[in-house]
């Protein structure tokens, strides 16, 4: 199955990818996100692509320019994530056939992401909209609108979220930081699945 955890591993290596990517799988997270700042990031995720092949769903944040996205869908990556609302670079990833996920804060730029075609919008820094502003916004979103919190979020407010319809998760130093190996990714990311399997009461979960 695939949850709506998306794991950040922001500061990977590429020498690491392979083994985080194998751990998270195993674990349950099948989306993984390595940010642009990090060391060699495009090598990363080819790496991971080429390992997971279509057991996981590999892409890459702190996506800001065209050029980055024309990069990414040249190493077949299938998601793209932001900080920001950039309408031409979510239509440049709507082009190349890629899922993208800009970051808000605003009704106003809820509406301009989804306007542009973004297949979900990321609340960020979700610590500063929190579940209260989530549940406000979402009551002029139109309805289905995928939502995902990152930033401040993890297994102790899981259930808060949840309460305010959130469709899931982005998860950062919760889950990796850099020199982290690949079984204390694992565990990390077996104790977010297993929190995350009981507040959405996923049917044969890890919870």
């Amino acid at each position: 199955m695939s949850r709506e955890i998306i794991a950040i591993l922001r500061g990977i290596r590429p020498d690491e990818a392979e083994a985080v990517t194998e751990a998270l799988i195993a674990a349950g997270i099948s989306r993984i996100e390595v940010p642009l700042n990090s060391p060699d990031p495009y090598d990363s995720i080819a790496r991971m692509i080429g390992r997971a092949g279509a057991r996981a769903l590999i892409g890459a944040g702190t996506v800001l320019a065209v050029a980055e996205v024309a990069r990414l869908a040249a190493i077949g990556a299938a998601m793209v994530v932001s900080p920001d609302c950039n309408g031409a670079v979510i239509a440049a990833t709507k082009r190349a056939g890629m899922l993208s996920y800009p970051g808000v804060m605003t009704p106003t730029e809820c509406f301009a992401a989804l306007a542009a075609g973004a297949d979900g919008i990321k609340l960020f820094p979700a610590s500063l909209v929190g579940p209260a502003g989530l549940a406000a916004i979402r009551a002029v979103l139109p309805a289905g609108t995928r939502t995902y919190a990152v930033g401040g979020v993890g297994p102790d407010n899981f259930a808060d979220w949840h309460r305010a319809g959130v469709s899931g998760f982005g998860i950062g130093s919760g889950i990796y930081a850099p020199g982290a190996s690949a079984a204390e990714v694992g565990a990390l990311a077996r104790e977010i699945v297993a929190a995350y399997d009981r507040v959405f009461a996923v049917p044969g979960g890890a919870g």
